[in-house]
């Protein structure tokens, strides 16, 4: 008896969507809910499950075709009542065992996408560390995918020989899809043969481009409604088909160009010097970088977005840290920084401007009666921000200890998307880097960041004479729709106040 897999309920106003990924191909073992199929809308992509488990019998809608809401997709035999025309055996690749060269039992092992957090459905293939028929131990890293936010490494679940990789770098995978399988038990010398073939394959295969990808049918029907060629959209989907989101994109760009009348165009690209176009070398973004170039761009866009400036006299601070930092390391294991400091002035400063540590919801304003601290960090991939979460809760030693953490972890990329939502203020130290002053960029949709800056020695009057003192920079960007000047200069008068007299934050004034 066979199971129908139809097209489930894509949402309001959505009534068709387009067949976009099968990951499972007739014949193929499936578990209850793991996922069958990729559909794509107007407006998300939608996962199809199988509703039992079984054998995957039939595909009845194929990749690229259009589906309308409780359209038959598939059906799923139960294991065992598949139907009699197909005689090949049904093996699950998990669970079913196939002798290797030297006459040794393994079993094939699916590796798949592990979760990738909440809101993000997809990432990107950025390495494998392995190639088929090498041996690998069990948690040893196979590859690393890279999210709009986070890289995930993905490990081995058995020990045994890198059998098919199903993805290659580069190509985009949705989360709890199958990246590759592994040959579990077997050893590297018994199943190194049929890489190889593959690989002596490889070339023969590539010097022929393919003809045989069909693009979405929603997208032919926008190229022919915006009256563009093929060869002017670039396709992302499988095997660069062209996807509906790709032609909008091409249209917006071409829209975008033809509007640019003001300035003279820039010199194309052909016209650039062969020996200067030798010495030039293009890489493509990473996910990260494309996702913060978006944000701050966003940010920009949608804020009102100020920025107001005071400086602080870091002496007082500087003089504390030196007579206590010795005790206070042997004590608490962690040393003690200007942050620690930076973050109890901030969550001081913003429990008398609370608006600072709001944001805009539509057209509600939402207070925060918490501090969940962003504390941005400098990576070799881009800028992250890790979040202190009930910062306003925490001592000196917690916070320190807590930044530390954050810090080492996105350094190594090891980041969990929990650890970077949520934020509702943030601090932004560019003075490790030697700024002396900037405007730090509001980090959505959050309504303040406060920018730190280099500490330098400068002539000040103090008492009527002039001293030497570290002074720094202190710039807070807010967004104007929700904080008033009022407001923000109140809040980075607070601060200021705080950081050149500490005792004011013991005593809560």
């Amino acid at each position: 008896m066979a199971t129908e897999v139809r097209v489930p309920t894509l949402g309001e106003s959505v009534s068709e969507a387009t067949v976009a990924t099968w990951f499972k191909q007739p014949g193929d073992a499936v578990a209850v809910d793991e996922m069958l199929c990729e559909l794509e809308t107007d407006k998300v992509t939608v996962e199809v499950p199988s509703p039992v488990s079984g054998i995957l019998d039939e595909i009845v809608a194929k990749e690229g075709e259009t589906v309308g809401v409780n359209a038959l997709l598939a059906q799923v035999a139960e294991e065992g009542k598949a139907g009699a025309e197909e005689p090949r055996p049904r093996k699950t690749a998990d669970q079913d065992t196939i002798v290797a060269g030297g006459g040794e039992e393994s079993k094939m092992v699916d590796v798949m996408v592990p979760a990738l957090g909440e809101s993000v459905s997809e990432a990107t293939v950025a390495t494998w560390f392995k190639k088929e028929g090498e041996a690998v131990a069990q948690d040893e890293m196979l590859c690393e995918l890279e999210t709009d936010k986070v890289s995930v490494e993905v490990p081995a679940p058995a020990a045994g020989v890198m059998g098919k990789i199903l993805v290659g770098e580069g190509e985009t995978v949705a989360a709890g899809s199958k990246l590759a399988e592994i040959s579990a038990g077997a050893s590297a010398a018994a199943s190194a043969p049929a890489p190889a073939a593959k690989e002596e394959a490889a070339p023969a295969q590539s010097e022929a481009p393919r003809k045989d990808v069909e693009d979405a049918p929603s997208a032919k029907k926008a190229m022919a409604d915006a009256g563009i060629g093929r060869d002017q959209v670039q396709g992302t989907g499988r095997d660069g088909r062209v996807m509906k989101d790709d032609v909008a994109r091409a249209v917006a760009a071409a829209s975008a160009s033809t509007t640019k009348t003001s300035a003279p165009a820039p010199a194309p690209r052909a016209a650039v010097p062969a020996d200067d176009a030798a010495r030039e070398e293009r890489v493509k973004m990473t996910r990260l970088r494309q996702t913060i170039a978006r944000r701050l761009k966003d940010a920009q866009n949608t804020a009102a977005m100020l920025t107001t400036y005071n400086e602080v006299d870091m002496k007082a601070i500087m003089d504390l840290r030196n007579e206590y930092k010795g005790v206070f390391e042997k004590k608490h294991g962690v040393k003690l920084g200007f942050m620690s400091f930076f973050v109890k002035a901030c969550c001081h400063a913003l429990a008398e401007v609370p608006e600072v540590n709001a944001e805009i919801d539509g057209t509600d304003v939402v207070y925060k009666n918490y501090v969940h601290m962003g504390v941005a960090v400098g990576t070799p991939q881009g800028l992250v921000v890790p979040v202190v979460r009930d910062a306003d809760q925490m001592g000196f030693a917690a916070i320190e200890k807590k930044i530390a953490e954050l810090g080492a972890r996105a350094r190594d990329g090891k980041l969990s998307m929990a650890e970077m939502q949520g934020g509702s203020f943030t601090i932004s130290n560019g003075g490790v880097y030697g700024s002396l002053m900037s405007s730090p960029i509001l980090n959505p949709p959050q309504s303040g960041i406060l920018g730190m800056h280099k500490i330098q020695e400068r002539p000040m009057v103090v008492g009527g004479q002039i001293v030497i003192r570290p002074m720094m920079y202190l710039a807070l960007s807010y967004d104007h729709r929700v904080v008033d000047g009022k407001g923000a200069v109140t809040f980075l008068v607070r601060v200021k106040e705080a950081l050149e007299d500490p005792r004011r934050l013991l005593m809560d004034l």
